[in-house]
């Protein structure tokens, strides 16, 4: 991936949520054709929720590259997520696909039951999917809504994490999507900030929990990511120019965060556990 690949200006322009990767402008940068495996998850099966787009799928193609399987989630972007398995399988790799809701324990059940009845293993657990919305005014947002950025951010990754954990063996890894919003909330995102900020707790509360069998649980923490939750969830004048407050002056590609969750999930990371990674653009995680 070069600077070249990297565009720092954006346009504005909006979508309706979840939103989709073939209306953004400019397209979104995976790692498709830069993201190059060495083999460091050979074997593996992995759960990455949200992968249909945007850090899901640019995992998921370094994943499969570094030699796992993927039980891929998602909510409804089924265009997206049958590109994204496409991905999966020109890397020699299996993927399953799977659609619903993940605010549901039911389905997070069942996404735990496919990798294991599929593939008969489960080594790494990526919770990644979130909800996201703006308002200006806390009076704005409404109970259902504060409810379902909760259950999709927090819930699902508890409902996921307790599942998973019976099938996981040491050396396996739980990483957790959270972002520079845990530290440094901005007032429009009030409900996913705070949820944000409860998943950081999560991460460093159940890797104490679960060290002593072995199984690691971090977290990364993104800064501004070029992904569809920002067109389909902010006005058009806050997507214009996204990511330029960064120090670096532009906002991230979702290809740049892939190799922060491979040293999660692989040996390079054995000793990591209880830790926040930030790939911000230099923005502090205060």
């Amino acid at each position: 991936m070069t600077e070249i690949d990297k565009p720092s200006t954006i346009p504005p322009q909006q979508q309706n949520p979840p939103g989709t990767i073939g209306e953004m402008t400019p397209d979104p940068d995976h790692g498709e054709e830069s993201y190059v495996g060495h083999g460091k998850l050979e074997g593996k099966v992995a759960i990455i929720t949200g992968a249909d787009s945007g850090i899901g799928r640019a995992v998921a193609i370094a994943f499969a590259r570094e030699g796992a399987d993927i039980v891929l989630s998602y909510l409804s972007e089924h265009e997206d997520a049958r590109d994204t398995a496409q991905w999966i399988e020109k890397a020699g790799r299996k993927a399953v696909v799977m659609a619903g809701d993940i605010t549901e324990e039911s389905h997070c059940n069942a996404l735990v039951d496919a990798a294991v009845n599929q593939f008969g293993r489960l080594d790494v657990l990526v919770n990644n999917a979130a909800f996201q919305r703006t308002y200006a005014d806390i009076g704005d947002i409404t109970a259902e809504e504060w409810d379902t950025t909760f259950r999709t951010n927090i819930y699902a990754p508890f409902y996921l994490s307790k599942a998973a954990v019976p099938h996981m063996k040491p050396g396996s890894a739980i990483i957790n999507t959270t972002s520079i919003q845990s530290k440094s909330p901005s007032p429009p995102l009030l409900a996913y900030a705070s949820t944000k900020g409860a998943v950081s707790n999560f991460t460093t509360g159940l890797a104490q929990m679960l060290g002593e069998k072995g199984i690691r649980v971090n977290a990364v923490a993104p800064g501004p990511i070029w992904t569809p939750l920002i067109p389909s969830t902010m006005p058009p004048e806050k997507v214009e120019n996204f990511g330029q407050q960064t120090p670096l002056g532009r906002a991230g590609q979702p290809g740049e965060l892939a190799a922060a969750y491979v040293l999660l999930a692989s040996e390079d990371g054995s000793y990591m556990t209880g830790a926040i990674v930030p790939v911000t653009g230099g923005e502090p995680m205060l």
